[in-house]
């Protein structure tokens, strides 16, 4: 008994000991600590996983909520926009966000110094987050987009992390931070172009894409109903009969798709655009192609890019809705995309990528990454929005 009572007793000790120890003792780190964090090269930061490893965010970036909480902030938000039921050939393009994300994990795996535009996005003034996907229905069109405008002026209608106090070329006179959209069809781009209306007024476009997509809906679907005018084709169209786009000085880049006939051209025209057709590639270069772009849209205003993955050929990237032959290759979309370097882009957005029909390799929503990489690099460079043309963010 005696025995017993004293087991008890040392028992009791032992546990009083313990409950002490945990109060008084800091945690001890694990062991091999180095080995679960990887320093990146050159000024890249730290990492937990590997680029083929872990929860895929764009570029491997911070994923924050922004859509439950308005007091993130950021300087360029990444947001997917999972839409495809405008789409009038192959959907898929739903699954277009998560596909890109893949696509690019492997942006910093050397750091992500972007050595052409002499920047890294990705260690910069800017703090640069990916802000998930807009919850998006897929039953009712009207409503899904909707659900896009009102996510994404969520997103583009708060302050900045930097420069928030400063003027910039918003209506309101404010800076705004920068959003780029993974589409998701083309039809997107009216909801998003609605956004940005709300927060800048009319806007100057640049649109690479094989298609016109200023299409009358009578033309383009035959516009059975009020909806199914709003399409993949026509988005443009609704967005000039709505004022949302800066008269006479928008572009479109790439194309080489069939018409209906040449009205479609003088329709197109009426819609505010030039055209740049793929071939001319043959005749007047990409420094050509960057010439007529720049000379349109200029480096003061508020410009709007919108890009449309059958802008490259299927060759290089088939997973796309409506595939076109005789399109640029990624290496010159790419030249093209960093010829406009300076212009002074506030917003964009990457469609039609539709992963279902890639590669094993995933050659499309590399290309995908890389173009958007090219677009951030560009943002990035430019400086915030604070910054008026011909400044620099170092003058600041």
């Amino acid at each position: 008994m005696v025995a017993r009572s004293f087991f008890t007793l040392c028992l009791a000790a032992v546990a009083a000991a313990h409950g002490d120890h945990d109060h008084d003792q800091d945690p001890i780190a694990g062991p091999l600590q180095a080995l679960w964090y990887n320093t990146l090269p050159g000024d890249g930061g730290t990492q937990a996983d590997s680029v083929f490893s872990g929860i895929s965010t764009f570029g491997r970036l911070p994923y924050l909520p922004c859509l439950n909480h308005r007091g993130i902030n950021y300087d360029i938000a990444f947001i997917g926009a999972p839409f495809d039921t405008g789409t009038s050939y192959r959907p898929g393009a739903r699954f277009g966000p998560s596909g890109i994300r893949q696509g690019s994990r492997r942006l910093n795996l050397y750091g992500g110094y972007n050595v052409p535009l002499d920047t890294n996005p990705f260690n910069s003034w800017a703090k640069v987050i990916d802000c998930g996907d807009i919850p998006v229905t897929s039953y009712d069109n009207t409503f899904a987009l909707h659900q896009i405008e009102e996510g994404h002026f969520s997103i583009l209608s708060r302050a900045p992390k930097t420069d928030a106090t400063k003027k910039g070329p918003s209506l309101l006179g404010k800076t705004l931070p920068r959003v780029i959209t993974l589409g998701g069809d083309h039809t997107i781009t009216l909801p998003l172009l609605r956004s940005i209306n709300r927060a800048y007024g009319p806007v100057s476009v640049i649109h690479f894409d094989s298609h016109l997509d200023t299409w009358r809906p009578k033309v383009f679907g035959g516009s059975p109903s009020e909806v199914a005018s709003v399409n993949h084709g026509t988005y443009f169209y609704h967005a000039a009969q709505e004022g949302l786009l800066r008269n006479d000085s928008n572009i479109h880049a790439g194309i080489r798709t069939t018409l209906s006939g040449p009205s479609d051209y003088e329709n197109d025209g009426y819609c505010g655009f030039e055209i740049v057709e793929a071939r001319e590639i043959d005749t007047i270069g990409t420094d050509g192609i960057i010439k007529r772009i720049r000379d349109r849209v200029g480096t003061s205003n508020p410009v709007y890019l919108s890009l449309d993955i059958d802008t490259l050929d299927p060759a290089f990237a088939p997973a796309t809705g409506t595939p076109e032959t005789g399109g640029w290759s990624t290496r010159e979309l790419r030249t093209i995309l960093r010829g406009l370097d300076g212009i002074n882009l506030i917003a964009a957005d990457i469609v039609e990528v539709a992963p279902a029909y890639d590669t094993n390799a995933e050659h499309t929503t590399m290309a995908a990454a890389d173009s958007l990489y090219e677009i951030m690099s560009i943002m990035v460079k430019r400086g915030p929005l604070s910054v008026m043309d011909g400044e620099k963010k170092e003058d600041l």
